[in-house]
């Protein structure tokens, strides 16, 4: 097998993608000492009330006065419970301490005078919310109830849809770095310039927030469920937010948050030591499921397969479409049951939407399974690297391509609480969906790095050759430079059409970098 050619050097790439690297991260915490400016309540209803002086009412008394004295977290969020009363308060994410203290003390008092006898009840204010229940209300999606307060001012017709695009590109791209946050309050805000075009430029203003208990996942789920009722509450409106338990989102074309320097990242957390692989039972499938949404792994249902093992689509009893990756029995994934597990443990983690997504495994007995988020174009490599199919990906669709994996790299390597290097990224692993969204895929090989790890060395060289960079192929040392060096060489491909692996089985001295040259397509 030759080696990487020496021409392909990662500094071009380092350069490319080192602009997509750089993050503005607005602050937390600023001096407003406004009083609680209130918003909207809830009370449960008639058939869900408690007696005066009774054990209800003296367990609320003490979960409500826990709340209050607890105001004083960084995350500003606490929780309590007692008896079957179970409350907790969430300060908006810029607000200081002093601001959310008053906030929840005054909402502790606020809330029995709206709902006397309610054995749920929710208030919110500007700064904070409250909350209580007469059930377990900790770490769950609540969508009910739910709050739309539109902004009664209107963007002009001309830039009606132009600016509904801006907003709810903004709003999502917070939603996956605050459902990711690693300052752990799961709060992001964002300005971002918005011209009109009958008047001078205007600024957008946005926020979202969950509550911190929620999963990566749930919160993420939230915050789009909630973004997703904007059209029918606030399209065409300057501003509006939507108010519901688990999450929150905002956006203004005036500032309504504080402002103060850019707190410094906190370092990527390590993954939890993985001996076992309990610590994700939740995502468990049993075979017999597995089987029933294949046909039992019927031909009809195969997408493909290789040394690994078969691959075959399926659907879920609730209609959700799935892959089903079985490992074979002569497969290294099964013969390493530590690659399986990284497979496994990685992608459960980590959420965002240029990742493929897993949706569980089964482990029974011999049969080793993973189970994905279908897809549905296949990947990268299918369409590229084919004459005739390659025509569907214009220059339009090409750009997005390779805008949207350097995504999913920047959050692998800098904006997810793990930093993760792939180690084998290449056009085969980049799926593509029914919009020809990528999504970053095979996370088997891939690596963690510690808090203050930089780089990693290995005797052992997995990936692809022609994708790895020189020092990896020849000294096994791999960093997210790494990477970068083989999204540099997917790049090439890209706008090339060509694969990498054509060069490298020639006899001929061309290498891409240089064919790609002559042709002008640099």
């Amino acid at each position: 097998m030759n080696e990487p050619c020496p021409k392909m050097t990662s500094f071009k790439f380092l350069i490319f993608l080192s602009s997509l690297f750089v993050i503005s991260l607005l602050s937390l915490a600023s001096g407003n000492e406004a009083a609680p400016t209130y918003k909207y309540n809830f009370c449960s209803g008639p058939d869900a009330t408690f007696t005066a002086n009774s054990i209800y009412q003296s367990n609320l008394d003490l979960v409500l006065s826990s709340l209050s004295s607890k105001a004083t977290p960084v995350t500003g969020f606490s929780n309590a419970s007692a008896g079957e009363v179970s409350g907790l308060f969430l300060c908006r994410g810029d607000v200081n301490t002093p601001v959310c203290q008053d906030c929840v003390a005054y909402a502790a008092k606020e809330i029995l005078g709206r709902c006397p006898l309610q054995k749920g009840a929710i208030i919110w204010y500007d700064e904070c919310l409250l909350r209580y229940s007469n059930f377990s209300i900790f770490s769950t999606i609540n969508y009910d109830p739910r709050q739309t307060l539109p902004n009664p001012q209107s963007i002009q017709e001309a830039d009606r849809e132009r600016f509904s695009r801006l907003m709810d590109s903004t709003l999502i791209s917070l939603a996956t770095r605050a459902s990711d946050s690693v300052t752990g309050k799961k709060f992001a805000t964002k300005e971002v310039e918005f011209n009109s075009s009958l008047s001078a430029s205007q600024t957008l203003y946005s926020l979202v927030q969950c509550t911190p208990d929620l999963s990566v996942y749930d919160c993420y789920k939230c915050l789009r469920v909630t973004i997703g009722t904007l059209p029918s509450c606030c399209d065409g409106s300057q501003g509006g937010r939507v108010l519901l338990p688990s999450c929150n989102i905002r956006f203004e074309v005036y500032p309504f948050y504080n402002f103060t320097p850019a707190s410094p990242a906190l370092p990527p957390l390590p993954l939890p030591p993985a001996s076992t692989i309990t610590t994700i039972e939740s995502l468990k499938f049993d075979l017999a499921t597995i089987e029933a949404a294949t046909h039992k792994f019927s031909d009809d249902n195969k997408l493909g397969g290789g040394g690994f093992g078969e691959v075959y689509k399926g659907i879920l009893p609730n209609g959700q479409k799935i892959v089903v990756k079985g490992l074979s029995m002569n497969s290294k994934q099964v013969a390493d049951s530590g690659e399986f597990k990284n497979e496994v443990i990685l992608p459960a983690k980590l959420q965002h939407r240029n990742l493929v997504r897993l949706l569980g495994f089964c482990w029974e007995g011999e049969e080793k399974i993973l189970v994905y988020e279908f897809v549905s174009n296949k990947s990268l490599d299918y369409f590229l690297f084919d004459s005739e199919k390659q025509r569907v990906l214009d220059w339009s669709k090409r750009h997005k391509i390779i805008e949207r994996i350097a995504r999913g790299i920047l959050y692998l390597h800098e904006d997810s609480q793990l930093r993760v290097i792939h180690r084998d990224l290449k056009a085969s692993n980049i799926r593509l969906d029914e919009d020809m969204n990528p999504k970053i895929s095979d996370f088997g090989v891939a690596r963690i790095f510690g808090v203050d790890q930089t780089e990693g060395n290995t005797s052992t060289i997995v990936g692809t050759y022609g994708y790895m960079s020189p020092e990896y192929a020849l000294h096994g040392q791999f960093s997210v430079k790494s990477d970068v060096y083989s999204f540099g060489v997917l790049i090439l491909e890209i706008l090339s059409g060509n694969n990498i692996s054509s060069f490298y089985q020639s006899d001929t001295a061309t290498d891409l970098l240089t064919h790609v040259s002559m042709k002008n397509i640099l």
